[in-house]
């Protein structure tokens, strides 16, 4: 009986030594900081839509990445010391592709910062100020004076899906005649041609289409709905990454860089 039980006993807890091996390796590699695997991979993975102009966008016929976003993200890969590969996401998959680990390690191009993203996910200090505006006929600009004008079934508003602006068309505009379009590249386009009468943008983005399309307006570009702040969204449990990153966007700051970057882009320049 005797000899049964030190059998037991010995198996048990050669059991739970293995066992406790196995954890601690887990627990070691999971814990591993995200810049050393960036910095062993040799390249930062960065999810981006792409279909932003001028903060991110992805030139439909050489596959080339362009935009301010990605000038900053290109900050971020030097002071990391490695190299960019880009991971096409969109908006409507955004917060499900950052919280996936195996698809990238951040996104960056546009992405407003809120409270809703921070309760699931990080984001970074704000480099760019934003907030809500319309594009239109530049022959309408007198039928959109406010908010309220926007508000109205026979104002057809288009809108990009998933995003933060068909959120406030939802919310905010529910008696307009609402077009869900797929490409948000393309619907300043469709409202030149009159198949929108508004597009719902950002101050970001509507200077950049009507210094590009003489068809165009944005009659409330000084009158933002809404007001906040661009940032770098990420998963949790990245902190020496995030720290990373908001170091960068600091030093910009601070020595002027981020500054020239709005003057390049002939975006607003808030800090």
């Amino acid at each position: 009986m005797k000899k049964i039980f030190s059998f037991l006993l010995t198996l048990f807890l050669t059991l739970y030594i293995v066992g406790c091996g196995v954890s601690c390796r887990t627990v070691s590699l999971s814990t591993t900081p995200v810049i050393d695997k960036i910095q062993q991979r040799g390249t930062v993975l960065i999810g981006t839509s792409g279909d932003y102009r001028p903060l991110s966008y992805k030139e439909p016929e050489t596959d080339d990445y362009w935009g301010f976003c990605l000038d900053v993200a290109g900050e971020i890969a030097k002071a990391l010391n490695v190299t960019i590969t880009y991971v096409p996401t969109s908006w409507p998959t955004l917060s499900a592709d950052v919280q996936d680990p195996t698809l990238f390690d951040f996104a960056i191009g546009g992405i407003t910062i809120t409270d809703t993203r921070k309760e699931t996910m990080d984001m970074s200090e704000g480099y760019l100020g934003n907030g809500k505006t319309i594009l239109c006929r530049k022959e309408d600009v007198g039928k959109y004076t406010c908010q309220e004008d926007l508000n109205r079934p026979e104002v057809r508003v288009m809108v990009n899906p998933g995003g933060l602006n068909e959120k406030f068309a939802r919310e905010k505009l529910p008696d307009c005649t609402l077009i869900v379009y797929n490409r948000n590249e393309e619907i300043p386009a469709q409202v030149a041609i009159g198949n929108a009468d508004v597009m719902i943008t950002e101050i970001t983005e509507a200077p950049w289409y009507i210094q590009n399309d003489t068809r165009l307006a944005a009659p409330l570009l000084d009158q933002p709905f809404t007001r906040g702040e661009i940032g770098v969204l990420m998963r949790n449990g990245q902190e020496d990454l995030l720290d990373a990153v908001n170091t960068t966007i600091r030093r910009m700051k601070a020595d002027g860089s981020l500054k020239t970057l709005h003057q390049k882009y002939g975006l607003v320049y808030v800090y």
